[in-house]
């Protein structure tokens, strides 16, 4: 009798173990989230707080700062290199899926057309919309703007054969970036110069470049004194940012969903140039710029 419940009660401690084990393997089976981001630092903060949301809901990730532009992004993001990372509205509509120009750039027609688009092109959701507009813009020096009296882009009409304007690589060459500004603006530049975002700033600090394709969303705009000039032609389209991820892959991992939709209008324009601010003058590491913000948020702990 004795050996019988000594047997059973073994059986019960093995029992209770393999059915723990397997509990924990719930958990240990969420997959490696990947997030890839863009070259500049907005993308940076962006990728790193949903990694840390996603983190707070029990995967682990892997963070791939500066990954590459538009096409890098979204191909990895098919191939499943990638699991997720912030496209901004207007870049999916013009570039990805090579929409026409609207008459009128109505932020909610391209949101809806992109959300769309995506899915029944490539089985692409959109599952977070943080609530903010990084725009493309041409900006110049504050001081030669008010000496000129330029304050918007067809001002440049009359200055743009003496001047060099610095892009970074996609807007030069992308069709809702500076082809378009030229075409409806009827405007060419002197000299046109490439480099990434942090070169292309310092290049119109230093006056090594005269105009700009600016970040609406970009500290240095205010700390290089910088006026940012209007579209007054509504050349370019809206680019509200969104969280994007396969369809596949949200299916299989509604957590992961979840945790990025918790970040749903959380963040505004002038949250955003602040959370910038912290990386370009502050010197901030991207995680604890985000880490701070979502706990001020009260979306995770301290």
């Amino acid at each position: 009798m004795q050996m019988r419940r000594s047997v059973l009660m073994v059986l019960v401690i093995v029992f209770a173990l393999v059915a723990s084990g397997c509990s924990e393997k719930t958990t240990d089976e969420k997959p490696t989230v990947v997030i890839g981001s863009k070259l500049f630092q907005e993308s940076y903060i962006l990728a790193h707080m949903a990694a840390i949301m996603l983190e707070d809901a029990g995967y682990k990730t892997d963070v791939i700062e500066g990954l590459g532009g538009t096409f890098v992004n979204y191909e990895a993001l098919k191939k499943d290199d990638i699991n997720t990372y912030v496209e901004y509205t207007g870049t999916a509509y013009s570039q990805i899926l090579k929409e026409p120009p609207l008459e009128v750039w109505d932020p909610e027609v391209v949101y809806t057309e992109t959300e769309k688009g995506l899915k029944e092109t490539d089985k692409i959701l959109i599952v977070s919309s943080p609530g903010f507009e990084d725009a493309y813009a041409i900006a110049v020096k504050e001081d030669w703007a008010e000496a000129n009296n330029v304050t918007k882009i067809s001002d440049l009409k009359e200055y743009a054969s003496q001047m060099t304007i610095g892009t970074d690589p996609e807007f030069a060459t992308r069709e809702d970036g500076l082809p378009r500004i030229k075409d409806v603006y009827a405007i060419e530049f002197k000299d046109y110069k490439q480099a990434v975002a942090t070169v292309m700033y310092e290049a119109i600090r230093i006056d090594d470049v005269d105009a700009i394709s600016a970040y609406t969303t970009d500290t240095r705009n205010e700390v290089f004194n910088l006026r940012v000039l209007e579209d007054d032609k509504n050349a370019l389209p809206p680019y509200d940012a969104i969280y994007i991820m396969t369809e596949e892959f949200a299916t299989n991992n509604p957590d992961a969903v979840e945790a990025l939709k918790k970040l749903d209008g959380r963040i505004d324009t002038d949250t955003m140039r602040s959370l910038n601010y912290k990386f370009d003058v502050d010197k901030m590491e991207p995680r604890d710029i985000a880490r701070e913000f979502l706990i001020q948020e009260g979306l995770i702990e301290a």
